[in-house]
């Protein structure tokens, strides 16, 4: 069930509203699918989708569940496909400037993950901060030329402790612990 705010309470971030108008715009179809969509959307993720479902009142089991897959949906097609957006992005006069950003500022992260491949890869999703996550992570596998069967379970172990992260700093640990 949604809360309702009351007339004193502050306005979202251009973030949050962001969040809550996608939300919103799927929410037609039930919460848990419009939390789905919003866990796949670049950026957001899974980092913004378990703050919402708490913020909604949302099951914290069911938000986690939803969430994690949300987030890993994507990855396989961003490890199958990346290269090729990639170097298309970059052919073309709109968006060639913003694909060679992308690719530095991944590629300057890329030092410290080269060390520790796969276990580096998985820490980097891991880590619940800004400019990391599974979108982030499967374009630093795409970058570091991994292959699939290392990167995705990588990947997926990330997702699965960054949610983890996540749900306990949005629900509290008493209130993820609790079953129901």
């Amino acid at each position: 069930m949604r809360k309702k705010r009351n007339a004193g309470e502050k306005t979202c971030t251009l973030g949050e509203n962001s969040m809550q108008t996608i939300f919103d715009f799927f929410s037609g179809m039930g919460e848990e699918f419009a939390l789905f969509v919003v866990s796949m959307i670049p950026i957001i993720e899974l980092r913004g989708a378990i703050p919402l479902g708490a913020s909604l009142g949302m099951n914290w089991a069911a938000v986690y569940v939803i969430s994690v897959i949300g987030n890993l949906i994507p990855v396989p097609f961003i490890i199958l496909f990346g290269r090729k957006i990639l170097n298309w992005l970059k052919s073309t006069r709109a968006f060639s400037r913003f694909a060679h950003w992308g690719e530095a500022h991944l590629m300057k992260k890329a030092d410290r993950l080269m060390k520790y491949s796969a276990l580096g890869l998985m820490l980097f999703v891991l880590v619940p901060v800004p400019g990391t996550g599974a979108w982030s992570g499967a374009a630093l596998a795409v970058l570091l030329n991994l292959r699939m069967k290392y990167a995705l379970p990588s990947i997926s172990l990330g997702v699965l402790g960054a949610g983890a992260i996540m749900t306990i700093g949005s629900y509290g640990l008493f209130g993820a612990m609790r079953l129901f």
